[in-house]
């Protein structure tokens, strides 16, 4: 269609419509990656018990997923940014869903279950960085503190459904259907990604963030979303001091993240007393709550600090730290005062993350490097969530509970000193931001 055939008001109007239908479909394809990456600690007290395993080496097995998994988001940061969300995050999902089929099968040999698992959180690592990408896409900078802070309620939506789905599967068929199930529903959404996911409006021949932010509303020739060359992404991201910084704060936070998210059912289960069953749904409030607290921090970094991530991001991590301490004090009250502890833990575990794995990456470099500076962060972040799956079950088996928490407290101290020497810093306008 000529550019001149229709009117700005019809451009507008087609751009919020694919603005919705992309966001809306990302949102649900993000969060099916959770079906089939966290079910595991749902099982793993099924595990354990049928293959005679210790908590370390479960610990391996989950160390795999998080170490492909940050190796991964190097690779495929880089690749979002050339290839685009739609082919690589339907690839990657449906990879994972095979893989989630053939895990339960695997005999209890530890090296073949961390290598499959481990794949798995390679193919996983084809998620977040293209996502982020479309995201970058789609909305300006004014907008994405408030959609980056929705966008990321996905995956703590994601992580709850996930730990609804297989504690259900595992309380009705046990372990291993916590893996089948959650992998087909995996697939079909994978599917639907694919036929509903544009990478970029530019594909739809439809005006970009930077002619938005300059008023020019017309339809154009459909092209591809440019890429600027590996060199130019690669430099861009490596050259730049703050984002060395938040992946290493982010390092610490998944130190906590993933400690709770791993070890928190089985917690349940051993120190509380709590079936399995129960421990999974009494464990959803963490990523339920997670997903008020990324909306909380999106929408108060835009309204209050004026697009600056770092003073609430800092400010929930001190809350955060305070409620690690506190929590495997209350064992000893109502099991009421632990289940409110871990609302308060989800809610100030969530909002930093979400704005260090989502709206800090786009504001930091151009959208055009945004999937690459995910990667990069995400995979600084991910070699501290593996990290403490395996210290937590080693620290576990030797030293008790305690000793993991106090673990998980130095990794969000670590996060805090990091973040709190961006206070300041505000994104600044550019080309392609």
């Amino acid at each position: 269609m000529h550019e001149n055939t229709i009117t700005s008001d019809e451009v507008k109007k087609r751009l919020n419509y694919w603005r919705k239908r992309v966001f809306i479909s990302l949102w649900i394809t993000y969060a099916s990656f959770y079906l089939c990456r966290v079910n595991i600690s749902i099982a793993i007290p099924g595990i354990l018990k049928e293959y005679s395993l210790t908590k370390t080496a479960m610990g391996a097995v989950l160390t795999a997923l998080f170490f492909a998994y940050a190796i991964g988001q190097f690779i495929n940061g880089q690749l979002g940014d050339k290839f685009g969300a739609r082919k690589l995050i339907t690839f990657g999902a449906i990879v994972s869903g095979i893989l989630n089929l053939i895990f339960p099968v695997l005999p209890g040999v530890i090296s073949l279950m961390a290598l499959v698992w481990g794949l798995n959180g390679y193919f996983q690592s084809m998620g977040w960085s293209p996502s982020t990408k479309t995201i970058a896409n789609w909305f300006p900078i004014s907008m994405r503190g408030k959609v980056t802070g929705l966008f990321g309620s996905c995956y703590q939506f994601g992580n709850a459904a996930s730990w609804a789905l297989a504690g259900l599967m595992v309380g009705m068929f046990g372990w291993r259907f916590a893996f089948w199930i959650p992998a087909i529903v995996f697939i079909v959404i994978a599917i639907q990604w694919f036929i509903n996911g544009r990478n970029a409006p530019e594909e739809l021949g439809l005006p970009t963030v930077e002619d938005c932010h300059d008023g020019v509303m017309e339809q154009k020739e459909c092209q591809k979303d440019e890429h600027l060359g590996f060199k130019y992404t690669i430099k861009t991201v490596l050259n730049n001091p703050r984002i060395w910084m938040v992946g290493l704060s982010l390092f610490g936070l998944n130190i906590i993240r993933y400690g709770f998210m791993m070890w928190a059912p089985t917690y349940m289960f051993e120190v509380e007393k709590a079936a399995i069953s129960t421990a999974a749904y009494k464990a959803l409030a963490i990523p339920l709550a997670g997903s008020l607290g990324a909306l909380f921090a999106g929408w108060v970094s835009d309204r209050f600090f004026k697009s600056r991530r770092a003073p609430i991001v800092v400010l929930m991590l001190v809350a955060l730290m305070i409620l690690t301490v506190l929590y495997p004090q209350l064992k000893h009250f109502h099991w009421s005062w632990s289940l409110i502890c871990l609302i308060a833990i989800g809610f100030t575990i969530y909002g930093p993350h979400v704005m260090i794995v989502a709206a800090i990456p786009m504001d930091y470099v151009s959208r055009k490097v945004a999937a690459s500076a995910t990667g990069f962060i995400d995979g600084l972040g991910y070699f501290g969530a593996s990290l403490t799956v395996f210290v937590s079950g080693f620290l576990i088996d030797k030293h008790g509970w305690n000793a993991a928490f106090y673990f998980w407290v130095v990794g969000v101290f670590m996060a805090i000193i990091l973040m709190s020497i961006q206070w300041n810093y505000r994104p600044k306008k550019g080309k392609y931001h």
